[in-house]
């Protein structure tokens, strides 16, 4: 389980100058892999590319021995004008209905499955799309900022839940959180702006899971190294 990227370039529609420019990079999996970077550097425009064009004919994207891949992103809205419990149940295969309980508990969404999806918070509704995905069958999954507007001691709650609950499924986080992505990612692209023309590198977080105990020195190496990067 792999996903690889080996001379991709993309350029905005109407613009001359590329976003994603001869960019190579492999990352392994099953575990938290990150996109880190500035506003503009194209970690949107990457995971939709690798969601369109993964194992294409000339692909400049391959993800060999993962064959369903998933696109979360922040501010995605749900459909219909049902409740987000009855929305959930809707969507939840046969046999995972425990598993979405879990998952309700552990986003602290119980007290809000009555509503409508347009009467949630910002991060109430982040963390219900997120449910929806998780409860599907995957291989990858693209978390774009889909943790946005949640506070931060219930983020890593939720980020360890998920490392612990599928320990055999591949992430993409995308966030502009620095010590998110330090923390508890394995693989973790590092794009800069194209003007800085420092281009990509991959850097390794901790990767902390359930239980860890924080080494500060290392923990403060690892961001001063993605700082530099970028």
């Amino acid at each position: 389980m792999r996903l690889e990227c080996n001379g991709l370039k993309y350029t905005y529609p109407e613009s001359e100058v590329a976003v994603i420019d001869n960019l190579c990079f492999s990352m392994a999996g099953p575990g938290f892999n990150a996109v880190f970077g500035p506003s503009g550097v194209g970690k949107t425009s990457l995971a939709k590319l690798v969601v369109s064009q993964k194992d294409q004919p000339d692909s400049r994207i391959l993800a060999p021995g993962m064959e369903t891949i998933l696109y979360s992103y922040n501010q995605e809205r749900l459909p219909g004008w049902s409740s987000t419990g009855s929305h959930l149940d809707k969507v939840c295969p046969a046999g995972k209905e425990a598993l979405k309980q879990e998952l309700i508990n552990i986003f602290k969404l119980a007290p809000v499955l009555d509503a409508r999806f347009a009467q949630l918070s910002m991060g109430q509704q982040n963390r219900m799309n997120l449910i929806r995905y998780l409860l599907q069958e995957f291989d990858l999954l693209i978390m774009d900022e889909s943790l946005a507007n949640v506070d931060e001691a219930l983020r890593e709650n939720i980020i360890l839940a998920i490392k612990a609950l599928f320990p055999k499924k591949m992430f993409l986080y995308i966030s502009h959180n620095l010590m998110e992505v330090a923390k508890f990612c394995k693989d973790i692209l590092v794009l800069s702006e194209p003007v800085k023309q420092k281009g990509s590198f991959m850097v390794k977080g901790r990767d902390y899971c359930q239980g860890y105990t924080l080494d500060k020195r290392s923990f403060d190496a690892t961001m001063l190294e993605i700082m530099d990067a970028f």
